[in-house]
């Protein structure tokens, strides 16, 4: 049987691949490339900032006898129960809402077991650092020297890991005297624990920059040299403001013994700052 080879030669013509550029200017093609960089640019910085995990906790720290045990059960059960100084750690779930929860760890402050923050901070949102404001002039340093440890391995963690947000709660405010400072007493209370631990840190970051050791946390005599005090201000001089370790909130608390009502007759919470700060770290 005779094939036509002029069938055969259609059959064998491969299809002419239109380009889908033709008739685009220079200009065209170049903001077309320049918006394709763009978008995979910002499609690589989501990803790798979902890769980062995120804790779902708040860790109470801070020096013995500065309030954390009262704090989370004034948290988790809207009354303060009778506590003494804790040498376990406690947990507890708070209610946010009618539908939302947040696990609280209350750390205990005694030297020789409050490294114990170390093995939860992997699973921490946020850390609230808990000063007694009415005694914070008189163990400026060792406060500072706890909170240096915080900062470190706050600093320390893998890039992997998103840093947990941090408070510094001015406690027991309610007890400070305003003598001749003007200001509630929460904002009295705020500022002279903010004055000293920075002027503190500022001596530990010093130190360290001349060469000199520090005392470790909780170990007599031992010497170390923990980052953690960078600042970007002028000098790198300690500032909480300035601190390239994230951002750091005050808010100035107490709890009530019993009922305690303002001027107008209205239950007064002394937990209402952080209750607040909760509410905005777990939105």
């Amino acid at each position: 049987m005779e094939v036509d080879s002029q069938s055969n030669e259609t059959m064998s013509v491969t299809p002419e691949v239109i380009s889908v550029t033709n008739g685009l200017s220079p200009q065209t093609l170049l903001l077309l490339s320049f918006a394709l960089v763009v978008g995979l640019l910002t499609v690589i910085a989501f990803s790798r900032r979902k890769s980062r995990s995120r804790g779902n906790a708040l860790l109470l720290a801070g020096p013995q006898d500065a309030g954390k045990t009262a704090i989370l059960s004034t948290l988790s059960y809207n009354q303060t129960l009778p506590s003494h100084t804790s040498l376990q750690v406690n947990t507890s779930l708070v209610p946010l809402s009618p539908v939302r929860s947040l696990p609280v760890v209350d750390i205990p402050g005694h030297p020789r077991i409050r490294d114990q923050f170390q093995e939860h901070l992997t699973i921490a949102r946020a850390v609230a650092f808990v000063v007694d404001a009415s005694t914070i002039s008189r163990n400026g340093s060792t406060v500072a020297e706890h909170l240096h440890h915080i900062l470190h391995a706050i600093t320390s963690l893998p890039p992997s890991r998103e840093a947990p947000a941090l408070l510094i709660l001015a406690h027991k405010c309610d007890l400070m005297k305003s003598g001749t400072s003007s200001g509630s007493p929460s904002e009295i209370a705020i500022s002279r624990v903010r004055t000293i631990l920075e002027r503190e840190l500022e001596k530990r970051r010093e130190a360290q920059s001349n060469g000199m050791g520090i005392e470790g946390l909780g170990a007599e005599g031992e010497r170390s040299d923990m980052g953690g005090l960078d600042c970007s201000g002028p000098g790198g001089i300690f500032k909480f403001a300035d601190w390239e370790g994230g951002e750091i909130d005050f808010a100035g608390t107490w709890v009530n013994v019993g009922e305690r009502k303002d001027e107008n007759g209205v239950n007064v919470d002394g937990l209402a700052s952080l209750r607040s700060w909760l509410e905005q770290i777990s939105l």
